[in-house]
């Protein structure tokens, strides 16, 4: 993911340099991104950078009119209107256009980087003062790695580019691993790798004569958890207008916005509330082979109502012919922290910048809004693990049900979000500018405000009152159903009969993909001449990876996890892992996420943990 790099140290620059260079030069993935380096050897720091081409965080570093105050940002951020206007009033003088107008906002003091709305992470460093601060969003969202050693403390936006320099980290912490195995990403801040951990939420660190001074935090949830709740009425009215005022500034920009379409509530609202003029706004819907899937036919006809073009990008047989590629790649760019079933993902957005280099999305809107969590533990087939991971496995959940506890808003985005939300968001920021309206900071702070702190589908904004926003931003997309039914024209009867029918749609491609069980995968084999998967796939998902590794794959399958090297590591039982790919390319069993697991990890381990 583009970002920063770096190291401080009291080490000379003869040792600290090539070190700084070999680090940027790991995270240069793409042909479209940039990137540079600045020092200052009497301050000990040492910082690169890699941003896409044209993006915000491109034209590193940024400097004051004195020269004193260097800041090195990457991601972007959505200033309230006239924010460069006023610092003009008072005497700055600044490139109009970009993140020039930053480095002059940290001059004033304590609102940075606490007043800044975006994802980011940068360092600011005050060369008079002989200060060098590492900061973070309040969210952790655009992630950023560290390791402390005697020689220097290091950072980097991607935790390779430390094993790059610090071999000796090349483990895997077991802890993390467990939980990695259990709940699909790593918890409280812990990384995969021994010894590297996350900086945690709205970091400030200080560094002085190249050594770290302080820990210091420029924000806490309780500032938005201990306000005064609204009645149902003033808080819509107090969300509706937050979200209207604030939406336009995600459009903003010198990149082309993409708005990536789905048929549920979320990206409805954004089109609703941003007024684009006809065959503007270029949209497009991830689809797959099988069927048009409820979210290619349900975001045609939204498409069409506001007058956008609209197109699929189809995920099948050219992503299958170069799933190998795809696989790697995923884990590579993600440092261990995605599947490879996100490998469709990643080819996705591949196409997706071709579109468009920002890409718009009703992403978090669900988790903010209706406080649905996103993941729970879960426990892979018995007797894959060791006894000792599978322990770490059953500790996961412990540790899982202590980070639920709290405000489920805080759960959401604090924890939900930086933790299980960024391995994807992070790959797919390899790729273009990721974009959504439902973290800005006011929107979040309203939603602490909700009447009624409730969980899930309780929540403060449920999809009625999701509808209603709808309704008050463009009444005729009201009148479109969602993809699971909701909304839409016609009586109450008709409604409740289309809901129930595509749950039940969803509820059996689910059971006829991963989810199918082991009983129905017997009979569903003994079937098999029917091609019963094509009456139930595709309906709501574009990629179906229980027949892909039964069919398509089942030759990768069996190369990656049966080859010697697999089946010996001391964590897995090779036999056990043997007996469920065999059974699963056969057909007659259903082990879909183990082998995601188990490809992923040995992918983990040929890359980072084998590798030199």
């Amino acid at each position: 993911m583009p970002g920063i790099v770096g190291l401080i140290t009291k080490m000379p620059r003869e040792w600290a340099e090539p070190r700084l260079l070999r680090m940027v030069e790991t995270l240069r993935h793409e042909s479209f991104y940039e990137t540079g380096t600045w020092i200052d050897e009497n301050l000990g720091v040492y910082v690169g950078w890699i941003a896409r081409k044209k993006s915000f965080s491109d034209g590193m570093p940024l400097r004051n009119e004195q020269g004193d105050i260097v800041l090195i940002f990457s991601g972007e951020e959505y200033p309230e209107p006239g924010t460069a206007s006023g610092l003009r009033q008072r005497g700055h003088s600044f490139d109009a256009s970009g993140p020039s107008y930053l480095v002059h906002l940290s001059e004033d003091g304590p609102a940075f980087p606490a007043g800044l709305n975006g994802r980011f992470h940068g360092l600011l460093v005050d060369r008079k003062g002989g200060t060098a601060t590492l900061f973070n969003d309040r969210y952790g969202m655009h992630r950023l790695y560290y390791t402390e050693s005697k020689e220097a403390f290091y950072f980097a936006a991607e935790a390779k580019a430390i094993l790059a320099i610090c071999p000796e980290l090349r483990t895997v912490n077991q802890q993390s691993l467990g939980e990695f195995i259990a709940c699909g990403c790593v918890l409280e801040n812990r990384t995969l790798f021994a010894g590297i951990q996350v900086l945690p939420t709205a970091s400030t660190w200080s560094f002085r004569n190249g050594s770290l001074e302080q820990k210091a935090s420029y924000f806490h949830p309780r500032e938005w958890e201990d306000q005064t709740p609204l009645d149902p009425e003033a808080y819509y009215r107090e969300f509706q207008q937050v979200f209207a005022r604030n939406l336009p500034r995600y459009f903003d920009g010198q990149e082309r916005v993409g708005l990536s379409l789905t048929g549920g509530l979320d990206t409805r609202m954004i089109l609703a509330w941003h007024k684009a003029a006809p065959n503007t706004l270029p949209c497009y819907t991830f689809g797959g082979t099988v069927h048009d899937c409820q979210d290619v036919i349900v975001s045609r006809q939204v498409a069409r109502a506001c007058h956008q073009p609209h197109q699929v990008i189809p995920i099948g047989d050219d992503f299958l012919s170069r799933f190998s590629h795809y696989a790697e790649r995923v884990v590579y760019l993600s440092d261990g922290c995605t599947r490879v079933n996100r490998s469709a993902d990643l080819y996705a957005n591949e196409k997706a910048r071709e579109i468009a280099p920002a890409r718009m999305t009703g992403n978090y809107g669900s988790e903010v809004l209706r406080w649905v969590p996103a993941f729970k533990p879960s426990r892979p087939a018995p007797g894959l693990f060791s006894p000792e991971l599978a322990s770490s496995v059953r500790a996961a959940g412990d540790t899982y049900a202590k980070v639920l506890q709290g405000h489920p808003v805080s759960f959401a985005v604090f924890r939900q979000a930086p933790w299980h939300h960024y391995p994807l968001l992070g790959l797919e920021q390899t790729q273009l500018a990721m974009r959504t309206p439902f973290l800005d900071n006011q929107l979040v702070r309203t939603v602490f405000r909700a009447p009624d702190p409730g969980i899930a589908t309780n929540g403060p904004v449920n999809s009625d009152v999701c509808l209603r926003l709808i309704a008050d931003g463009d009444p005729a997309l009201r009148g479109i159903r969602t993809d699971r039914g909701l909304g839409g024209n016609g009586g109450a009867v008709s409604a409740f009969a289309r809901h129930r029918f595509l749950e039940f749609t969803s509820k059996a491609e689910y059971a006829y993909d991963s989810g199918m069980p082991q009983w129905l995968a017997r009979a569903d084999h003994f079937v098999s001449p029917l091609h019963l998967e094509r009456v139930f796939l595709g309906r709501h998902k574009f990629s179906h990876f229980r027949v892909w590794y039964r069919d398509a794959l089942s030759r990768y399958v069996k190369e990656t996890l049966l080859d010697p090297r697999a089946l010996s590591r001391p964590y897995l039982q090779g036999k056990q892992l043997e007996t469920l790919v065999q059974g699963h390319v056969r057909g007659d069993r259903n082990y879909t996420n183990e082998i995601h697991l188990a490809l992923t990890l040995e992918l983990i381990h040929r890359l980072f943990v084998d590798s030199e």
